[in-house]
């Protein structure tokens, strides 16, 4: 069942749940064996072998969960950079586990010995899932509040959280359906970061930019190019961008720029001098140095350039 992306509902009958920064999960557990899906159906188990522990956990019940695989950062919160190293490494090493361990935040319940519970209320699966008190270690069940979902916003923002899910009280579970009574809503984050170069354009857009290569200085000074973006270039900005790139065209990227992206685009690029500032909305920073999910917002014409900074 996927949440549909929207406002922060208001009123009475819904239970809010902070969005973790992850990977869906859905496992299952029976007889001592235990499998573990992506969101796609792959089976992962041979990924996340901290997972073998759920029959033990389970008692040997005949389960089925809907979760998150995250892996926590040193504050205890989801770290997706973190949680890339794992990403794809079907068999990981020993080191590999004990420095990006994987934890399972469980979230619903759906099957429990033989009994199915997709048509009872979301209050009923929770209740019953707090019962087999999966609480700590690799498996844990994260809280949920019952009309207070702008108070989790307010608090999710204040920490720097991807979001919320709000879910209907009522709500059934319907697998792979997109559902109105899941309402996820991510917090937009925001960066100045200096614009390095465009790419151009395909099909409709062959004669204008395509996407902006951006960019953003370290605490030595250092140029570091943090990712491209596309989203949010209207017509309007595209045209404003190449008035205001044009006079700055330079043959080769900007000094610093040493990362595989920048090579990698470097033969259809085109570069400029870091002399204009933009405003991008994003959803998180991947490994440090690494935008994602940026969206375009606007130049900064009162900014000099060394206001686009790494993160701390």
């Amino acid at each position: 069942m996927l949440a549909t992306p929207g406002p922060v509902p208001v009123g009475e009958g819904w239970a809010a749940e902070v969005k973790h920064d992850g990977m869906r999960a859905a496992v299952t557990a029976v007889d001592g064996r235990w499998r573990a899906r992506s969101r796609t159906g792959r089976d992962i188990s041979s990924a996340f072998p901290e997972l073998s522990v759920m029959p033990e956990l389970l008692g040997g019940r005949r389960v089925a969960l809907d979760g998150e695989l995250v892996v926590l950062d040193a504050a205890g919160a989801s770290d997706f950079s973190r949680l890339q190293e794992r990403i794809g490494v079907r068999e990981p090493s020993p080191r590999l586990l004990r420095t990006a361990p994987a934890t399972l935040y469980v979230f619903d319940l759906l099957v429990i010995g033989e009994r199915e519970l997709l048509a009872a209320p979301y209050t009923e699966r929770r209740e019953m899932l707090e019962q087999l008190g999966l609480h700590g270690g690799c498996v844990d069940t994260p809280p949920f509040f019952v009309d207070a979902a702008a108070d989790l916003y307010a608090a999710a923002q204040e920490h720097g959280l991807e979001g919320i899910v709000c879910k209907r009280l009522t709500s059934p579970y319907t697998p792979g359906q997109r559902s109105k009574t899941w309402i996820k809503t991510v917090i937009p984050h925001e960066a100045d970061v200096v614009v390095c170069g465009w790419l151009p354009g395909r099909g409709r857009l062959r004669d204008t930019i395509g996407a902006l290569l951006v960019g953003a200085y370290d605490r030595t000074g250092k140029l570091h190019l943090v990712g491209r973006v596309g989203s949010g270039l209207s017509g309007a900005a595209r045209r404003q961008l190449q008035q205001q790139l044009a006079p700055l065209r330079r043959s080769r990227p900007p000094a610093g720029h040493a990362e595989s992206v920048a090579m990698a685009a470097e033969a259809q690029a085109n570069w400029v001098d870091p002399q204009v500032v933009a405003r991008i909305a994003y959803r998180s920073w991947t490994s440090g140095t690494q935008l994602r999910h940026p969206v375009y917002r606007g130049v900064l014409d009162d900014r000099d350039a060394s206001a686009a900074q790494l993160p701390d």
